[in-house]
């Protein structure tokens, strides 16, 4: 039986949102028709979405259906770029920072490489920016920051609230890659102030590739997909009717168990971190007051790829600090940020937790990885 302990890559979607997602699709009607079918698929969609926005704290009308973070992410770069050259004729200034998620750098090179002023933030040790870093970093011709919430890899939570408050400021669009945070922690982006905001529902037990963009009213974003005018004409194409459906089912049952799933990540971190402290040299990356579905951890010596195929052999999945690319383990790129060695960036693993993870479980991944790590060190 596999235990699994990568919760952050994808959360298996819940009893309610198979169900919720079962039903929606057993309906023929697509919601953009006018009949009676069509109408029935279209008040699931937007049930879908008023469930959402619930939670989220939002207007059902900002809350555009995609297919996930990346696609989000990708819009609201590439299309707030595109709006700004409209207006200017000309790149302008975008911040990011080097601890976010592919989805956001590869468009950040992306504009770079177009001829946009890219500007980096670099974290401190923890993972963390600052208002005093941002303020002092925007300048005149800024079109846009996008920072995360939770970061993927390490768990730091970032002062949102406060970070789009400096932009705001200055007249600046704030973005928030807020995919690692429903159902774990509090999400209010009417308080939070942010122009954007993205998220994937597998993350807190909806479908996989269904995902939402929030758009604060009154916000030029052009579309970067051209089509019909579905979703307010931003995200042309028929909508996915059941994934929208049992992503709302899905994140109103996460929100309901928030404070109970947030009570019991921390006591299995905690467990889990107590439980293998003692292996020879190990070092955790994840700061204080760190998401706690999250432990990343670095044991120098060993080779990530040999931990991760003896986990696997042991039944317990959990992924690596640095993403594989063509067979070959490449280093972290928040870990590096974070100031440790390329040798040790692949040397790390990242643990995640979820409502469904027992003690039992965690203590058997412990012993696991003790002894993945005596096989892996021993070559």
């Amino acid at each position: 039986m596999t235990i699994y302990l990568d919760y952050a890559a994808s959360h298996p979607m819940t009893p309610a949102a198979l169900d919720a997602y079962a039903r929606a699709a057993a309906l023929p009607g697509n919601p953009a028709s006018v009949h009676a079918a069509g109408q029935v698929a279209r008040e699931l969609l937007e049930e879908g979405r008023a469930r959402l926005a619930a939670v989220l704290h939002a207007d059902p009308r900002t809350l555009i259906a995609n297919s996930g973070g990346t696609e989000g992410n990708n819009h609201v770069l590439l299309g707030a770029a595109q709006a700004w050259e409209q207006q200017h004729g000309r790149p302008g200034h975008l911040i990011t920072t080097l601890t976010e998620h592919s989805a956001v750098l590869a468009p950040a090179r992306h504009l770079a490489q177009r001829g946009w002023n890219v500007t980096f933030l670099h974290p401190d040790r923890g993972g963390a920016y600052t208002p005093a870093q941002l303020r002092e970093t925007i300048q005149p011709d800024t079109a846009l920051v996008s920072i995360h919430h939770a970061n993927n890899e390490i768990g730091t939570v970032q002062p949102t609230p406060e970070l789009a408050a400096i932009a705001a400021e200055k007249g600046v669009a704030y973005h928030v890659d807020a995919v690692q945070a429903p159902g774990i922690l509090p999400v209010d982006l009417s308080a939070w102030g942010v122009t954007f905001a993205t998220f994937s529902a597998h993350k807190w037990g909806g479908p996989r590739g269904v995902g939402f963009l929030y758009v604060k009213r009154g916000t030029e974003l052009p579309p970067v997909t051209l089509g019909g005018g579905q979703e307010s004409g931003l995200r042309p194409g028929t909508q996915n009717t059941a994934g929208i459906y049992a992503a709302g089912v899905a994140l109103t049952e996460a929100e309901g168990m928030r404070d109970a799933t947030f009570g019991h990540l921390t006591h299995l971190r905690r467990h889990f971190m107590d439980a293998v402290q003692d292996i020879p040299d190990l070092r955790f990356n994840q700061p204080e007051g760190a998401s706690p579905k999250i432990v990343n951890l670095t044991l120098p010596g060993a080779d990530g790829e040999a931990l991760l195929m003896n986990l696997d052999m042991q039944g317990v999945s959990a992924s690596a600090g640095s993403a594989c690319s063509a067979g070959t383990m490449q280093p972290s790129h928040v870990l590096t940020a974070l100031g440790l060695s390329e040798a040790d960036a692949r040397a790390s693993l990242r643990f995640s937790f979820g409502l469904g993870t027992t003690l039992a479980e965690v203590d058997t991944a412990a012993q696991a990885l003790r002894q993945a790590a005596r096989w892996s060190r021993s070559g």
